[in-house]
């Protein structure tokens, strides 16, 4: 049983395509500071769920709340400006621009929204954060791939999020990389931020989540702490199938 104030709230939220159902009946609460993973096959609707959180997409039926209020009719943007933001399983920087003034766009437009020098300086306490302060000025086409991931975090931290989203961030990354990536995400949980993390690393899972929820074919199949889940024959089975469990 979860303890702490509800921050966010899934009730039967449900996405339909015609006729496949990618989310199906979800339900869940994620509690202040906590960091929740949500898990499960490759199709079984995890990231379109982030994406109706995110606003990206609206519930066929259903209800999402932010601290009791329901958020499922309001544009992306308005969801942001109330603090939930994410990242991208293909990161989406701006080409044209600087590390420091991708960084900055997210101090401009995000939840608490910051101008001029105020941004600038916002911006680059999070480029620090994430380890990327000497790289400021430089163009993001002569970044390494995690130091793209790195720009996106630093920009999606510049929005002082109340939620944070991270789908599959670590996805992608060498031994060395995903080391530093999950320090990363333990140094944000450390300052008591709240995290939904969509990933298939499971030493991530184990390692920063305080609970789990895992979808197969866009049902919640199970929910609790990550070795719960993990040990449960019906995620073993969705996983691995019929033959291992």
């Amino acid at each position: 049983m979860k303890t702490g104030t509800t921050v966010l709230s899934l009730s039967g939220a449900t996405k339909r395509f015609g006729g496949l159902v990618a989310v199906d009946n979800m339900d869940f609460d994620v509690t202040e500071h906590e960091v929740m993973g949500l898990i499960g096959p490759n199709g079984s609707g995890k990231s379109t769920t982030l994406n109706l959180i995110s606003g990206a997409l609206k519930p066929t039926s259903g209800t999402i709340s932010l601290r009791g209020v329901p958020i499922s009719d309001l544009p992306p943007q308005q969801i942001s400006r109330r603090g939930v933001a994410r990242t991208f399983q293909l990161v989406r920087l701006l080409p044209s621009m600087t590390v420091l003034e991708n960084v900055k766009a997210g101090a401009v437009f995000g939840h608490r929204r910051r101008w001029g020098r105020e941004a600038e300086a916002h911006a680059m306490a999070m480029l620090q954060k994430v380890g990327l302060g000497r790289q400021a000025h430089a163009h993001i086409g002569q970044l390494t791939y995690i130091d793209t991931k790195r720009v996106e975090l630093a920009r999606v931290l510049a929005s002082d999020p109340k939620i944070l989203l991270l789908d599959e961030w670590l996805a992608g990354l060498n031994p060395t990389e995903l080391e530093e990536g999950i320090r990363l995400i333990q140094a944000l949980r450390d300052e008591g931020r709240t995290i939904i993390l969509v990933e298939h690393v499971m030493d991530a899972i184990r390692s920063l989540c305080d609970s789990c929820v895992v979808m197969a074919s866009g049902a919640k199949i199970a929910e609790g702490t990550p070795a719960e889940v993990l040990s449960d024959p019906e995620v073993i089975r969705a996983y691995l199938g019929d033959d291992d469990a």
